[in-house]
Order: C-alpha cells, then structure tokens, then sequence
C-alpha cells in the first residue's frame, strides 16, 4: 500500500488559496459550467475499505459555550503555547525577528480542532508519496522544465532568473545524485462536487513542520482536559511526525553525503520572525542524533540569509561548499521563493554558488521549478502524466485529487472567466501569500491583458475557485479569541531522499492544517490571513 495509509496511529505525540481544477481535457460549454462540475466523478481509491464523499460534520455546538468557559479555554492554550514554544515574534518588537528569546507572542491558532472527513485524510496521505516521486522525475526532465516555462520566462523576470540557474546546470551537465524534497501538498474539499482537490504543490521552504506537530499536541492537550465538556475525542486528533519526520530526512541526507565535519545550513530571510518553527528542527535534530554532537558537528543548524552566503561562501575544486570556512553537507531552503528573496545581485550569485557546489540541495534548482504554478497545470493536461509514471492506478489517484488549471491561451475560459469573475482565481507565478487575484478584479486584469497583448498573459494561470464548507470556529490572536465563520486547507507533508538508484525515504510527513475567516480571499500564516489548525477525524 502506497504510503502506509494503514499505520496511521491517534495517539497523542504559506500560500492559502481557494482554488479547484477540472480535468484540462474537459470541453466546457460556458453555458453549463457548473452543470459539468457537478458530473465530475473521480475513481475510486482501492487502498480504502470505503470511501463515502461527506462533507465535514460539525463537531461542536458554539452557541451552548458560555464565554467564561471559551476564556479558559483560551488561557490553556496561552501557557501552553508558551511553555512548549508555539511562539513567533511580535512584529511589533523591533528585534523580534533577528534576536531570539526577544519580543515573543503566541502564534496564530484555531482555538479547537477543524472536524475532516477521515476518508478524504486517508487519500490525501495515500497520494503524498506518489508526489514525491512524481516531482523527481519532473527535475530529471530538463527539456520539459524548459518548455513549460518558456513562454512565462519572457513574462515574468522572477522565473526567468531561476530558469538561467538551471539552464546553466543542464549546460555543465551538472547531475544532482543526492536529491532531498521536503514538499507540502495543499488541499481544500470542494463542497460543489465533493471531492478532495489539490491546490498546489510546494517544493521550497514549506514552513510550519515544527508549528504543525505544535498545534496537533495543543489541541491533544485541550481535548484531554476539556474533552468531557466538549464531547470530543482527544484521539481522534491524528498524531503528527512532521517535525521528527523532516528532521530524520534531513540527517540521513546528511549521512549520505558522508562528510563528518559538514553541517545542515538553513537559508533565512534576514527578519524572520518566524524562527522558531526553523529552530525546532535543530532541536529535534540535537534531541534524536546525539552521537552528532559527540563529532562536534551537527551541534546547530547553520542559519545564514542569501547575502551571508554570497559574502562568505566558496565552491571548492571537488565541489564542496563552504560558508564561513565551514563546509555544507545540506542545503535547506527557508527562503529563496518570492522576488523580495532576491534585493540584489548578490542573492542570485548565492542562489548559483549553491547549485554549482555538490552540497544536498532541499530544493535543488529542478526541484524548485518542478513546483511551479505553470508546471501544475501542464500536468493536468492529457498525457502529460504519462510522460513520466508507468503506473495507471498511480496516474488515477493523482488525477482524481487534479484540478483543471488553465493557461490564459484558451479564449473560452477567457471569455466565461471575464463574464463570471467570481468562479475563479488568477495566480501569478508566485509563492507565500498574498499574490493570487480574485472577484472584479480577475475581470480587470483579463481585459488589460487582452489590450496590452498576449505576451504578459503567459505570467499568470487561471484556476476555477473553490467554495468549500464554512463552519463556525474560535481564532485566536493576540491573546483575544474571535468567533467567526471559516473555511479550512490541509497540508500534507511529504519526505523524498534518494541517491542515484536507491530511494532512501518516500512517505507523507504529517500535516498542516490553516484556517481563514471565510470572507478573506487570501491566505497564508506567516502572511496573516490565517491561522494554525489540527483536523478531527470524523
């Protein structure tokens, strides 16, 4: 069974979107849009016993909560999230996010587990490692990544730079034979055809793995103490690996690159307030590897931003990477994925320096393109997913979970798009929140691209939108919770590592639920639209 849906145990242990896809082969009559979304039947799954298309059922009553029992609640989760480090930095401290221990607050969170269909939890871990092994093989198709990306190359000046990367990798024939992919598959259940569907695809810097297990524990925790009164079930909060789990795929990355006296270097933004989600890593890391320590190497995650690296870094004859004099075994990116990563020059010499040099790169400049918008709606098209699995249940369990995604070439999804903006999501080549147009605005933007020329067009992707259930949650922030309607998107973690033939590590990772106040279009923690969420099975 393709990811060990079966081993899942309940014990207690960035770019929100609201998106879905059709099948790319599907002929659409503008007039009957929605009629064709509601005959959209996907294969069934064979590695579950059953498999019923629910909707996720309410699990609590707000209304018969006084408030004085919902603020205890709140204060529970307060400390907490303070003695176990579910903490970021307040933005409000000028040195929060370069001094840790300074100006510290509690993360964003849901107050309560978000309930999720078991069914649809099972699919989602089932397919992640079929991902994982799907943007490998995307990385080693240079031609494909090129051709793909040609047209939006000329478009978009951000893409453009990490296409060069790679085309001079392809042009030294620089091979990766140690490739990690720590990924983040992002999904929302789409309540118009009942179906799990996946919104993107993430290959670099897919945060919170530390913050995700955080959550999970915290809302254990609360269900232990408070679960009598609620009426739930602290055990059906899924336990979540993904902190132990990327930590494990990053040492035996390590391992493999067999060098005793190199380290793991985290690339950083300069400001980061979200260092603590990075910094549990090296915790675990310390905790779980100690025979590291006793080397003397692996004591700390190097931290270093793009422009540390290009001050102090070195490529040496045999390939090997330094930084500061000391050499790199693994490369992890937690940075490196939007344009404001890249103020000058100096970070795309860093971006190049690291890819010439034979560290582990997570990702690597294959992988990270692998990732992109565009890339995602190429494979929706017919046969594309052919080109690189052999497996045609593999190929049905991806496409059943595919939405359809549409380049701004296609005149009749223009013009349904231009006459109903409300349906759907233009998406930029872009990561971390914040970019994707919606409403009126989709409109305006179509009719601009339309009178300055098609050129432009091959920058953006349109996706036909989402409208998953919304249900009643309590968001805390600032220590203040708030009762709003929301609607939720699970991530599911994936761990890749093989070396050359020899496929170390291929399973899901646990997960990262976010929740959003239902009225906002956009999402994303760190960019503030959402916040930190578990799932209930039910």
């Amino acid at each position: 069974m393709v990811g060990g849906c079966s081993s899942l145990s309940y014990s207690s242990s960035s770019t929100f979107i609201a998106t879905t896809t059709l099948s790319s082969s599907l002929k659409l009559n503008p007039q009957s849009f929605i009629f064709h979304l509601n005959l959209r039947k996907p294969p069934p799954l064979r590695c579950l016993s059953s498999l019923t298309m629910e909707s996720p059922k309410p699990i609590l009553d707000f209304e018969k909560f006084d408030d004085g029992f919902v603020q205890k609640l709140v204060y529970d989760a307060l400390v907490w999230s303070s003695l176990h480090g579910l903490v970021v930095g307040d933005k409000t401290h000028q040195r929060s996010g370069t001094v840790p221990g300074v100006g510290m607050m509690h993360a964003p969170i849901a107050l309560l587990p978000t309930p999720f269909p078991e069914s649809y939890w099972n699919q989602a871990c089932e397919v992640a490692p079929i991902f994982n092994e799907l943007v490998d093989r995307i990385s080693l198709d240079g031609k494909f990544i090129q051709d793909s990306l040609s047209r939006t190359r000329k478009a978009d000046v951000f893409t453009s730079r990490l296409l060069e990367i790679h085309s001079k990798m392809l042009e030294s024939n620089k091979r990766e034979e140690i490739r990690l992919g720590l990924h983040r598959s992002d999904y929302m259940l789409d309540e118009e055809t009942k179906s799990l569907l996946q919104i993107e695809m993430n290959t670099i810097s897919c945060s919170f793995p530390g913050f995700g297990r955080l959550v999970t524990e915290l809302h254990q925790s609360l269900l232990r103490s408070h679960g009598d009164h609620l009426g739930l079930d602290s055990k059906r909060v899924p336990r979540n690996g993904s902190t132990s789990q990327f930590a494990d795929a990053m040492a035996k990355a390590w391992l493999e690159y067999n060098n005793p006296r190199a380290v793991v270097m985290v690339v950083v933004q300069p400001d980061e307030r979200n260092m603590y989600d990075q910094h549990w890593l090296s915790s675990v890391l310390r905790e779980k590897y100690p025979l590291f320590n006793q080397l003397k190497t692996f004591l700390y995650l190097c931290l270093k931003s793009l422009a540390e690296v290009e001050t102090e870094g070195r490529v040496h004859e045999d390939g090997t990477l330094t930084v500061g004099g000391q050499a790199v075994s693994v490369v992890y990116y937690r940075s490196g994925y939007t344009p404001r990563d890249y103020p000058s020059e100096s970070e795309w010499n860093a971006r190049l320096l690291i890819e010439q040099s034979s560290a582990v790169k997570c990702p690597s400049i294959a992988y990270h393109l692998a990732g992109t918008k565009k890339i995602q709606q190429e494979l929706a098209k017919p046969g594309v997913l052919e080109r690189f699995m052999d497996n045609k249940d593999d190929i049905a369990k991806l496409r059943k979970c595919f939405a359809g995604l549409w380049s701004l070439d296609d005149p009749e999804i223009i013009k349904k798009a231009i006459e109903k903006p409300e349906l759907f999501v233009m998406k930029p080549q872009r990561e971390g929140g914040g970019n994707n147009i919606y409403g009126d605005d989709v409109r305006e933007n179509l009719l601009r691209l339309q009178r300055e020329g098609e050129e432009e067009n091959a920058a953006y992707i349109l996706m036909q939108r989402i409208f998953p259930k919304v249900s009643n949650v309590f968001l805390l922030r600032d220590g203040v919770y708030h009762k709003d309607q929301a609607i939720s998107e699970l991530g599911v973690y994936g761990a890749y590592l093989r070396n050359k033939e020899r496929v170390i590590i291929n399973e899901h990772s646990g997960y990262l639920m976010r929740t959003k106040v239902s009225s906002s279009d956009e999402g994303g923690v760190a960019a503030g639209y959402a916040v930190l969420d578990s799932i209930y099975l039910n």
